[in-house]
């Protein structure tokens, strides 16, 4: 399966620096379900073309790697081939700055529409796709994707070209071409290819709603088969659609972002786990909120709860509140919790929600701790979270610890260029973190210090780095 963009926009070289990738060499990124491979078959000045091919391995995929959402039965199908979540997955991990809309050297391109072409192929989009409920998969192509402004135009795939008395199959090239965003355009190819999915190879759940409404801002919503598309991407799942329908039709609600405190997987912890990064961030923020003399504090992504664990141990915190907005990351917070005595229990509350609303229930607390989790946020939605922390919520100290990008370097076994973690939408330097921290302190009444957390280099500073904002 593979994706072709392709732009006349000249200089079309500049398509490399949206995407963040050198049209001179090939990147490839290791999945757990095969490997993807970005290259640019042309690169002129006229025109200039990207390819994100996918090679899927289908006995990882029965044996269960990567399965993720139930095995798939049999050895002989269509996933390894045909267009599918796969993909989708693979242009998150390989395109992710270009998919958020962000260029470091191009932003003002970044932020213009321009000539583009896509290629998606092989689609399941025929008849013989009977998941589709459709009389033509073609048909509906055109009905997710002719309403955001694209020309759409099918080539169908004979079942054999050399019998042509077989037939066509059920998959046809899929051309899409307009004059748009690159982000948009990509936004739109990350929501819709899934929606075409039967078989979803990852867990459906509450952070598949958020990652749905983060990505459809701003045409999902007002897109005339929302419903279908939301009922697809949830796999029909009737509370999660129906939780996702309520927020697209609630005109007061404010855009979502996704906030992924999972546990951190093998990548970001094996970098760490030599210089016990995470053991001393958590006890660094256990003493600064200690010196802050807060008793009622707030534990904002609290994930599985380490940091409650921590807390709650100091009988200074008279109330500890945790706060998620992945249900399954709070289950495991709650199990932690039933090891405590009845009476450390009665100091902790846990709280699904999530971090750019505004939420009464977060008002009047001493302190708030953000650890680890701004750098899970996509940055053009961190204002929400601004406003609804350091604005609404408002408690007298906000601590927030976030990876350190110029320590980066220092780790031998991370790709230059690649972050910490597969979720991270960024990681920034002492620079742009102070530089962040500083406004958000101006626009909200606080005062801001840093600290370096873990061993300092001479050069690239701490691995990882502190800001103690105070009213």
């Amino acid at each position: 399966m593979f994706l072709q963009i392709t732009t006349t926009h000249q200089p079309a070289t500049d398509l490399g620096y949206l995407l963040h990738k050198n049209p001179g060499r090939m990147h490839e990124l290791e999945l757990a379900f095969g490997k993807g491979r970005l290259f640019f078959p042309e690169a002129t000045e006229a025109s200039c073309t990207a390819v994100l091919a996918m090679d899927v391995d289908p006995v990882a995929l029965v044996r269960g790697k990567g399965a993720g959402d139930g095995l798939l039965d049999q050895y002989v199908n269509d996933r390894p081939y045909a267009a599918s979540s796969f993909l989708s997955v693979a242009m998150g991990r390989l395109l992710r700055e270009a998919i958020s809309g962000r260029s470091k050297e191009r932003q003002s391109l970044a932020e213009t529409a321009i000539p583009l072409e896509a290629v998606v192929s092989p689609l399941p989009v025929g008849r013989r796709a009977a998941w589709l409920r459709d009389d033509s998969g073609t048909d509906l192509v055109t009905r997710l994707f002719a309403p955001l402004g694209y020309r759409v135009t099918f080539e169908p795939i004979a079942m054999d070209p050399q019998r042509p008395d077989w037939g066509l199959s059920p998959y046809a090239t899929l051309t899409l071409t307009a004059t748009i965003r690159l982000s948009e355009l990509l936004t739109h190819l990350y929501v819709l290819i899934p929606v075409l999915d039967a078989k979803k190879h990852y867990f459906i759940g509450d952070d598949e709603v958020e990652k749905l409404l983060a990505r459809g801002e701003g045409w999902l919503q007002s897109h005339p088969e929302r419903d279908l598309i939301v009922s697809r991407y949830l796999k029909g799942r009737r509370a999660l659609v129906r939780d996702a329908l309520a927020k697209l039709t609630d005109d007061t609600a404010e855009p979502e972002a996704v906030v992924d405190t999972r546990p951190k997987d093998s990548a970001e912890e094996n970098f760490e786990r030599p210089l016990k990064l995470h053991d001393r961030r958590l006890d660094a923020v256990v003493d600064t909120l200690k010196g802050l003399g807060a008793k009622r504090v707030l534990d904002l992504g609290c994930g599985e709860g380490k940091l409650i664990g921590r807390l709650v141990k100091d009988t200074q915190f008279e109330e500890i509140v945790g706060v998620e907005v992945s249900s399954v990351s709070l289950e495991r917070a709650a199990g932690r919790l039933e090891k405590l005595s009845e009476r450390a229990r009665a100091r902790v509350k846990l709280l699904h929600g999530a971090l750019v609303y505004r939420d009464a229930r977060l008002r009047g607390y001493d302190a708030a701790a953000l650890v680890e989790v701004i750098e899970h946020v996509e940055p053009d939605r961190l204002m929400h979270l601004e406003r609804a922390v350091f604005g609404d919520a408002s408690p007298r100290a906000i601590v927030v610890t976030t990876p350190n990008a110029d320590y980066n370097v220092l780790f031998e076994t991370l790709p230059a260029g690649q972050f910490r973690h597969a979720d991270h939408r960024f990681e920034w330097s002492r620079a742009e973190f102070e530089a962040w921290a500083a406004r958000v302190g101006i626009a909200y009444g606080y005062q801001v210090r840093f600290e370096p957390l873990g061993d300092v280099d001479e050069t690239h500073g701490a691995p990882s780095q502190m800001a103690v904002c105070t009213k």
